[in-house]
């Protein structure tokens, strides 16, 4: 830039245009979404009584706090569940443990819950 008044000018005309522009609001699928974020979104997608695989990822460094977690939610959920099938792999750099089950499912309310408990969880920092 120079000390020209003509690069005063055009900054100045160029802030004044940016106030007059309107922006729409870009916001996606707005109004799509209902009930909390771990509420199934469209449920006729999901066919009910299934078998449903889940990996939950843990925190750094929480190998036996994930599982132990991990084994309170799915007692307290799923009585009937086997918790010894529970696996625990780490990942490649050793730094995360995921635990990886196959449940089976009845209904969605099952599915809210379930996710709602893990997402409250301080040890799991992800589902898939």
């Amino acid at each position: 830039m120079s000390d020209d008044s003509k690069d005063t000018d055009n900054q100045n005309s160029t802030n004044q245009n940016a106030k007059d522009v309107t922006m729409t609001d870009m916001t996606p699928n707005e109004g799509v979404l209902k009930g909390k974020r771990t509420d199934i979104q469209n449920p006729d997608l999901w066919d009910f009584p299934m078998n449903y695989p889940l990996s939950i990822i843990g925190h750094e460094g929480e190998h036996e706090g994930l599982l132990n977690e991990v084994k309170l939610i799915l007692g307290s959920q799923f009585p009937d569940f086997d918790l010894a099938s529970i696996e625990v792999k780490p990942s490649k750099t050793g730094r995360f443990h995921s635990a990886r089950v196959n449940l089976y499912l009845t209904d969605a309310d099952q599915v809210n819950t379930l996710y709602a408990s893990l997402d409250n969880a301080k040890t799991v920092r992800m589902v898939v």
